[in-house]
């Protein structure tokens, strides 16, 4: 067996959909699909908060980190897939593997804390409005995001880094589409404890305390959004936020679906549905959500690009 550093495992084999080779076709079509719109929509959304200056605001500003992070997220795993989808054998480098997991994890804990970044601006802005605008300057708002990319990187440079010091001796299938924490570890010759322990506290920080945060926040944006007398203005609060509450909810209840349940038990096939929630249909609902509720977007997306209508 190997030990240290040094896998004898070059190249892993990625089970995929293998066990529904009648649906490969079908498959390719709605990833296919899947990934177009998640690319489209999500470059849109940047191009119109970019050459719009009436969305140069800090809820902007975050969207368009939000949709950067999808098309991290969505590029590093959809690509593969298609291609195994469509080969006899759907293999990928030991190389490729890490690097896949690097930017997986990178791009998804980005997400969850520009979430709470997302929820705490939306508290700002209902809760304390008049105060907006010097709360949420641009050096803060600023020093968010950089911290989101900053923080994120090295947590999955770690996560990434622990995983490299593993040993890998065979078998080398990895029971999903993609690489990911569970499934690697399983496939390890030596201790996987350390790994484990940090992937838990990942889990405690960007799951749980996010998501408290996240619901603590929103909290009091309701109980103040109560305290508004006119209905009109009831209505005009609860538009603000309505749609970063829809992508919140979706994108929490498949992360948890993912990485807390193999802390007791890895199922494959629940974990390939609940990746399929987070790498493919969050990625793609998310413009659609936040164009389609609203009109500021809307707009800016019509003036750059007529065809969108009237």
């Amino acid at each position: 067996m190997a030990i240290g550093n040094h896998s004898l495992v070059t190249v892993f084999i990625l089970q995929g959909f293998s066990e529904h080779p009648k649906l490969w076709i079908l498959l390719f079509g709605c990833f296919l699909f899947l990934y177009v719109v998640a690319l489209t929509g999500n470059v849109l959304i940047i191009i119109a908060i970019t050459l719009n200056s009436s969305l140069h605001r800090p809820m902007y500003f975050f969207l368009c980190n939000l949709a950067t992070m999808d098309i991290i997220c969505t590029s590093s795993i959809l690509p593969k897939v298609l291609e195994g989808l469509i080969s006899e054998e759907n293999t990928i480098s030991y190389g490729g593997c890490m690097t896949q997991l690097y930017f997986l994890i990178w791009s998804g804990s980005s997400e969850l804390l520009l979430f709470t970044v997302m929820a705490y601006d939306r508290y700002v802005a209902i809760c304390h409005p008049l105060h907006y605008s010097t709360m949420m300057n641009k050096t803060l708002c600023n020093v968010l995001a950089a911290g989101v990319w900053l923080i994120c990187a090295f947590n999955s440079s770690i996560n990434t880094g622990l995983m490299t010091r593993l040993s890998f001796c065979g078998p080398n299938v990895i029971t999903h589409f993609f690489c990911e924490i569970p499934p690697l570890l399983l496939l390890s010759c030596t201790s996987t404890y350390i790994n484990s322990v940090m992937t838990v506290l990942a889990d405690a920080f960007y799951g749980f305390i996010n998501f408290l945060l996240t619901l603590v926040s929103y909290g009091f944006i309701i109980c103040n959004i109560f305290k508004i007398q006119t209905s009109e203005g009831k209505r005009r609060a609860f538009s603000t936020c309505s749609s970063h509450l829809i992508v919140v909810s979706m994108y929490y209840t498949a992360v948890f679906y993912a990485y807390i349940s193999p802390v007791c038990s890895y199922n494959p096939e629940s974990s390939k549905l609940a990746g399929v929630l987070y790498t493919m249909l969050s990625p793609t609902l998310n413009p659609l959500v936040y164009t389609l509720r609203n009109k500021e977007v809307k707009m800016a997306l019509r003036k750059l690009f007529p065809l969108f209508g009237n």
